[in-house]
């Protein structure tokens, strides 16, 4: 199996991870359109040549998965002429508010007790199984529009990798496209020139040292086991993807069917 991606990306100075999610190939041999599902970090940092770019893209819809706690560290995304902005948090604000700063702030013996000896890597895994068994209805509600008019689409968080990550699988899946395809797309946000940069206080005297950017490492890489955790949730939740997504999600194979014809070639 060979998966294709365009051969070029966009320079974009103040927006992290975008690209398009056209080339991806599904079960039956079909391929995800290119210029219709796009994913990105946040957008609250785009210089006036990142908002043109992504103007002319001629974009329906921006979904944004970053909750209050996001908005206020981050700000609001730019404002693009014409483009429909809905707000579906992927997570809540005050859902490990204290762990996160102290990933911010701690020194490095308070980092080793939060994220040693696996913790970082174990938080990440259960954060993707809970949000794949409560966030049903928000995944549900991004695949009835995008099969209704919500095309073209952009999906971003802060980073665009995790919650992000778990949208555009979602959507994959349910257009059929091949896991090992869906992993390898997720795995990308690994790319030097896509991933998020780290914050950490000034004020922390353990800084950005090696030893603190490899206990945060796990908390800011797109690792397979993450995402595998994913689909295991699933299988093991719904049974198999059919069932996740008629049952989990109420998506019905005729939203499917929708989905599919205005999404793939």
């Amino acid at each position: 199996m060979t998966q294709q991606i365009p051969s070029t990306e966009p320079e974009l100075a103040g927006v992290r991870n975008f690209r398009d999610v056209g080339g991806l190939p599904t079960t039956d041999g079909r391929r995800v359109r290119h210029g219709v599902l796009f994913r990105s970090g946040h957008l609250a940092h785009a210089t006036e040549q990142d908002a043109a770019f992504l103007s002319s893209l001629g974009l329906h819809t921006i979904f944004d998965f970053r909750n209050a706690a996001d908005h206020k560290l981050e700000g609001p995304d730019v404002e693009l002429p014409g483009v429909r902005n809905v707000n579906l948090p992927l997570s809540d604000p005050a859902d490990g508010s204290g762990f996160w700063r102290m990933v911010r702030d701690g020194e490095i013996d308070q980092l080793r007790e939060i994220l040693g000896d696996g913790r970082a890597a174990n938080r990440m895994i259960a954060s993707y199984r809970k949000i794949i068994r409560e966030r049903t209805e928000e995944h549900a509600r991004v695949l009835r529009s995008l099969a209704e008019d919500s095309l073209p689409a952009l999906l971003h968080c802060a980073a665009g990798k995790d919650r992000a990550g778990l949208s555009i699988a979602v959507t994959l899946l349910a257009l059929g496209v091949e896991r090992e395809a869906i992993v390898a797309d997720y795995l990308e946000s690994n790319a030097k020139h896509r991933r998020y940069k780290v914050r950490r206080s000034s004020t922390s005297r353990a800084g950005y040292s090696p030893e603190v950017m490899e206990l945060l490492s796990p908390l800011f890489e797109a690792r397979a086991t993450y995402l595998q955790a994913a689909f295991e949730t699933i299988d093991e939740t719904w049974g198999g993807v059919e069932p996740y997504l008629e049952q989990g999600l109420g998506v019905t194979p005729e939203i499917r069917g929708r989905l599919r014809e205005r999404l793939l070639d």
